[in-house]
């Protein structure tokens, strides 16, 4: 049984084949090709993202290292944050990138600076979004909302009123309090990840070298992660490597 023509693109069918639909005018032939790169490309984009997120699944442990312009370094004028997350052995695991570029983002990264709002994006190596990093403005209270990259909500850092202690709370996707991270006061470079007065985990600030910590100004972090916690929680934990960089590496004039 013989099935009539019908044009893929808006559905138009009649009894004569036709290379240019009569009604919407596409070329059938170059929209098919077109919707088979378009598949190929999907599929491409979800591999990639699949194996950025399961390179995090499966780290018990990352470094995070600052990534600096040469213009930076040499002026000191701040730029959009970049860094590289690593495992131990230096295998490239994910890239992060402070948005920017626009006046605005410009005006308050020069007067701000470490106080500055932003969002930061996470890729894979291949260049698949994973995460997204959203940063409010706050003096002391500090927030980073974390998300998938379509902006599904993950969790949140959330920092809490302390005398002489860094202590933030780490809650899930529904406001629920996960881990707490703790910076004792004889330890300014090392936030403990705890769960009740348990340290499951620990986030340091790493140094490459007094030479070249003065001359770049870039920051380096380890993180360990606490056993067994599931994608969406490391994504958080992640999330707070870079908002404890922010509030208290920033720069030398900012490290309460």
């Amino acid at each position: 049984m013989s099935t009539s023509p019908k044009c893929p693109k808006c559905g138009f069918t009649t009894n004569s084949s036709f290379k240019e639909c009569p009604r919407c005018g596409v070329i059938v032939s170059k929209f098919l090709h077109k919707a088979k790169g378009d598949r190929q490309a999907d599929s491409r984009d979800a591999a990639r993202k699949n194996s950025g997120l399961e390179n995090l699944a499966q780290a018990d442990a990352l470094i995070i290292r600052q990534q600096k312009e040469w213009g930076e370094i040499l002026t000191g004028f701040e730029t959009k944050n970049k860094y590289e997350v690593v495992d131990p052995f230096s295998n490239p695991l994910l890239e992060a990138q402070e948005e920017g570029g626009s006046a605005l983002t410009t005006i308050t990264r020069l007067f701000l600076k470490a106080l500055r709002p932003f969002t930061m994006h996470l890729f894979s190596p291949q260049g698949a979004g994973l995460f997204k990093l959203t940063r409010p403005f706050r003096f002391y209270f500090h927030e980073l909302d974390v998300s998938q990259s379509n902006g599904a909500p993950l969790g949140k850092i959330k920092r809490r009123f302390a005398l002489l202690r860094r202590i933030y709370s780490v809650v899930d996707r529904n406001g629920n309090e996960i881990f707490e991270l703790f910076g004792p006061l004889l330890h300014p470079w090392t936030f403990q990840i705890k769960k009740g007065d348990q340290e499951l985990g620990k986030i340091t600030k790493k140094w490459s070298g007094l030479v070249k910590e003065s001359f770049t100004d870039a920051d380096n972090f380890g993180i360990t992660f606490p056993n067994g916690i599931d994608l969406p929680q490391k994504a958080v934990l992640l999330g707070a490597v870079f908002l404890i960089d922010f509030v208290h590496f920033e720069n030398s004039g900012n490290r309460n």
